[in-house]
């Protein structure tokens, strides 16, 4: 089977926590406090914490990546954050939802698009990776 506009690369369901935002302000070294304090968070009018927009813009490549089975496929990657992913205070976190389908095929790249949402509504918009033609599942 060869890959063709509108396959599907796959569906991802990731929650996120304050846990793992503390283990992402680590290895990030982003400790802005909006990642980890309500209070802080309220302050700048926002609903809670949020999760920081590159780990959420990471944890969707991560459909593609999958599907991929390599990292390396992966030639470019962009996404516009259009609205923030809030962390709730619990053990559960908050779901994170990917769906990538192929939207472009040229002799040396594929195109994928993800659809990133939580809670029904989308966090991150015109999501595209190009992955190597050469190294994408067929």
């Amino acid at each position: 089977m060869s890959v063709a506009v509108g396959t599907g690369v796959g569906e991802l369901s990731i929650f996120l926590t304050r846990a793992q935002l503390v283990r992402y302000a680590g290895a990030s070294r982003d400790f802005n406090p909006i990642h980890w304090s309500d209070r802080a968070a309220h302050a700048l009018g926002l609903d809670g914490v949020i999760a920081h927009g590159m780990l959420t813009m990471g944890t969707a490549l991560r459909v593609v990546t999958d599907w991929a089975g390599d990292p390396g496929a992966v030639r470019r990657y962009s996404a516009r954050f259009t609205r923030p992913v809030v962390v709730p205070d619990d053990d559960t976190g908050v779901e994170l939802r990917c769906v990538g389908s192929v939207t472009a095929v040229s002799e040396d790249m594929v195109t994928v698009t993800v659809e990133v949402t939580c809670g029904g509504e989308k966090v991150l918009g015109a999501v595209t990776a190009e992955v190597s033609r050469a190294m994408a599942p067929s």
